[in-house]
């Protein structure tokens, strides 16, 4: 079981890392950290780039709190 607990905490920091990074994908009012590199157009347009990058960060941020919570489950049983 320790070995399923230290998986999940590498999953924890990696999906950490991704959610920082799309978060700061994101763009206020222009194009935000995706216009480097002409980054924003990737999609097509900039209704696209915010579609995806919600997308993204939706299922991140979903994954994220689902080991989180399993992480503190485990947590408590004193695994």
């Amino acid at each position: 079981m320790a070995l399923f607990q230290t998986f999940l905490m590498i999953m924890q920091a990696l999906l950490s890392v991704a959610l920082i990074a799309g978060v700061l994908l994101h763009s206020a009012k222009g194009e935000g950290l995706a216009g480097i590199g002409g980054q924003s157009h990737l999609f097509g347009s900039q209704k696209d780039v915010e579609a995806g990058l919600n997308w993204f960060t939706g299922i991140v941020s979903g994954l994220w709190f689902a080991i989180a919570i399993l992480l503190s489950i485990l947590g408590r049983q004193g695994v």
